[in-house]
């Protein structure tokens, strides 16, 4: 199946909200059921991954802090950073994890070549980096084949609260965004390159899009 279904999340979205609505969708999928992208942006909250240790949360305030089942250690989510769920059947599309982390990985790389950045993941680190600071973070959880949670890029948001973590279990780690290297961003225009990005690297031939979360079912 070639299709996808792309979903634009209106307004700031609470996280717990969108997380319950992941796994509705991915507990109630059949092997019909088109794959689907989730673009929106994130109310503040810190999120823990599954192999998080409590030392990576230095002063998380009045942020707060929500446990979740995906791969990896803290991240945070908030205004101006756009995220994108990636509903994927990895099964059907005869896939591992370890490709689809490089080509969500290399989608990233190919839409911040637009906006003239070297941008490159390594090895030992998931992720997009630009002049070895993170501008981009993954954290997916593969169950039963199929693929939820995702990637969350920085585009023009406030960076402080990064300061509050060790980002992705990494004491230290510098943090950058897409405004740091171009005083104008217009963030439809860099969801709209990202999602021809994705459709292209994951080898989507047909779009349909919607907005909302998915129907309970």
């Amino acid at each position: 199946m070639t299709s996808l279904v792309v979903r634009q999340l209106e307004g700031l979205q609470e996280y717990q909200k969108v997380c319950d609505a992941m796994h509705q969708f991915t507990d109630a999928r059949s092997d019909e059921t088109a794959d689907e992208l989730w673009f929106l942006e994130h109310e503040p909250v810190f999120t823990q991954g599954q192999a998080g240790k409590a030392e990576h949360l230095l002063a998380t305030g009045d942020i707060p802090v929500v446990q979740t089942d995906r791969g990896g250690q803290v991240t945070y989510h908030g205004p101006g950073q756009l995220v994108v769920y990636c509903l994927l059947d990895l099964s059907r599309r005869g896939v591992g994890p370890r490709r689809l982390v490089t080509d969500i990985e290399q989608a990233i790389v190919s839409l911040l070549s637009q906006y003239d950045l070297d941008a490159y993941p390594k090895q030992d680190a998931p992720g997009v980096y630009v002049n070895e600071q993170k501008i981009a973070s993954l954290g997916l959880r593969i169950r039963k084949g199929k693929s939820f949670h995702g990637l969350a890029l920085n585009l023009d948001m406030d960076l402080s609260p990064f300061l509050r973590i060790n980002p992705c279990g990494y004491a230290g780690m510098q943090m950058t965004q897409l405004k740091d290297y171009h005083d104008s961003i217009d963030f439809d225009e860099v969801l709209e390159k990202l999602r021809h990005c994705l459709q292209s690297q994951l080898g989507y031939s047909t779009v349909e899009m919607k907005t909302g979360l998915p129907p309970k079912v």
